[in-house]
């Protein structure tokens, strides 16, 4: 996953963390150590060092808290949770595929700031009945006060923050279409983004203030995510009510596992078709097997005329294959996943239909933006 590592299993689910999280652990450990050895002058060194690092730690755990519960919400859908991944700017848990209604995308959304609320209420609760004093207190009010942060700026009604995706369920559910919801709160997150350049640069400019340097990391974090979220909208209500049928490249590479060698090499090889890879049909037009032209070379010239395609091809896994009926949004993130270009497309039945192409998706989207001529 572009960079991270991988540190194990939380409840199942797969943990990764970005390596600009060990500058941040880094940083926020040196910054509460230093802020509790001058609060508490009677601390050594090394122990406000070590109480610095565990602060830091349980904040971190507080934004995989958050995290788990999107997670755990999700998989209550029947939504399954590809990875939780820590990084610089706090954690990402990547769920399989949207939740099915505007309800259900509302909840899984709102599900981490109600964490971060709770946390910050335990954590203060912890304080006021145990009358925490000293280090210890200061710690606990930390805690309680990121929590209380945590939840509140993911509340921003802008994408991609969690409350960008609860104003998209709310768009959704107010018109009736996903992407306009997706669109609109991209759009929110976009003028937040910019919002916070401002609030960076401007200090930077007028009176050469780094203070507010965070605001433009934020923002340009901001900027890009809703960006892309945007975009991917676009191309998500461009591909809906199309199936894998529908972007079927014509004149696909065919051929019958009765031909022989011989015959196959006169009539797809040398008659100048391009492919370099064909799917082999029997009788009843199924999908048995796929052969390439280099195939070819395995087998004596002296043998083609007696050898059939079938006995040289290779066989296909059901799992290689989509369904002619299938969402093409489904095959283009299946093609993603991996990380193929091409894939046989087949009916109920097995017969084949023929081959999908990215080409043919990015060239289908193409068509379908382009203005229909007056």
């Amino acid at each position: 996953m572009n960079g991270t590592i991988r540190v194990g299993n939380l409840f199942g689910i797969p943990f990764y963390i970005h390596p600009s999280w060990f500058l941040v652990l880094g940083l926020v450990t040196w910054s509460y150590s230093s802020g509790l050895g001058a609060q508490f002058p009677q601390l050594s060194a090394g122990l406000a060092l070590v109480l610095g690092l565990m602060t830091a730690l349980m904040l971190f755990a507080s934004v995989v808290a958050h995290e788990l519960g999107h997670s755990f919400v999700a998989i209550r859908q029947g939504i399954d949770v590809k990875s939780i991944t820590l990084f610089i700017f706090g954690g990402l848990a990547s769920l399989e595929k949207e939740s099915k209604t505007p309800g259900e995308a509302f909840w899984v959304a709102i599900a981490g700031p109600l964490v971060s609320l709770l946390l910050c209420g335990i954590v203060t609760g912890v304080a006021v009945t145990t009358t925490a004093s000293g280090p210890l207190a200061a710690i606990l009010g930390v805690l309680a006060s990121v929590n209380l942060a945590l939840a509140l700026f993911n509340l921003i009604p802008g994408l991609p923050l969690d409350g960008g995706n609860i104003l998209k369920a709310i768009v959704w559910k107010i018109t009736g279409n996903p992407y306009k919801g997706v669109t609109f709160a991209s759009r929110v997150g976009q003028i937040f983004g910019w919002v916070a350049i401002l609030s960076g640069v401007l200090p930077l400019l007028l009176f050469g203030n780094f203070g507010n340097f965070w605001n433009l990391l934020i923002g340009f974090f901001l900027l890009q995510n809703a960006g892309n979220a945007a975009q991917f909208a676009r191309v998500q209500e461009k591909l809906t009510g199309l199936t894998a049928e529908d972007a079927v490249t014509q004149d696909s590479p065919i051929v019958s596992g009765n031909l022989t060698l011989r015959e196959f090499a006169d009539e797809r090889v040398i008659s100048g078709q391009n492919w370099h890879r064909f799917l082999v049909t029997d009788d009843d037009g199924q999908l048995v097997g796929a052969i390439a032209v280099d195939n070819l070379r395995t087998i004596p010239t002296a043998l083609w005329s007696e050898t059939q395609v079938k006995e040289v091809m290779r066989p296909i896994t059901e799992s290689t294959t989509v369904q002619s009926d299938q969402p093409l949004l489904e095959v283009m993130q299946l093609l993603e996943q991996q990380k193929v270009s091409v894939l046989p497309v087949i009916r109920e039945n097995g017969v084949l239909v023929g081959i999908l192409e990215k080409a043919a998706i990015i060239q289908l989207l193409q068509s379908r933006t382009q203005p229909n001529p007056a």
